[in-house]
């Protein structure tokens, strides 16, 4: 039985997803933790693999628009192998308090690992047409304004409110939907 009333039918639309840390976690104030996802991305795309439309990483979630052939399977590739890489990051650190964070929020079911960073499910919201895009554009890069981060979207560093406003961003986004 799936864990998650949220599917995805379409994978080759544009998707709205949050990937959310366990518990809350500000794993992402260090900026080598928000470099793995972004190289993450950034590798999926030159694999072709996922075409990216949006981003935003704010301290303990982050969210996407992004389609796939295997939509589905790409997310759960992209959150495995950034769970492994930033827990690697974590130890290499000797960051016990986080660690130790990530194994009491370890779902039961998971006896196959010691710890887990991503809570389960992404939220997948198709979104159909060019003004639901531009509202979850809106939305992702105006998060760390309503957050009181930053003033204007563009400063915020991980976000591809640059890349939208003409500036060069972190990763490169396609703004073709």
């Amino acid at each position: 039985m799936p864990r998650s009333r949220y599917q995805i039918h379409h994978p080759s639309e544009p998707h709205f997803l949050t990937c959310t840390v366990v518990g809350w976690l500000p794993v992402f104030a260090q900026p080598e933790a928000a470099q793995v996802v972004l190289d993450s991305l950034r590798f999926l795309q030159k694999e072709g693999r996922l075409a990216l439309f949006g981003y935003c990483i704010l301290e303990n979630h982050l969210h996407v628009i992004a389609s796939a052939e295997d939509l589905v399977k790409e997310v759960a590739e992209f959150r495995s192998f950034t769970a492994r890489r930033i827990i690697d990051l974590l130890k290499a650190w000797a960051h016990r308090s986080f660690l130790a964070q990530l194994e009491r929020h370890r779902d039961a079911e998971r006896k196959d690992r010691p710890y887990q960073l991503w809570q389960d499910g992404t939220h997948p919201q198709l979104l159909q047409g060019e003004a639901m895009v531009r509202q979850k554009l809106e939305y992702i890069h105006n998060n760390p304004v309503r957050r009181g981060y930053v003033d204007d979207p563009v400063h915020w560093r991980y976000s591809s409110a640059r890349n939208y406003a003409g500036l060069p961003g972190l990763i490169e986004v396609c703004t073709d939907w």
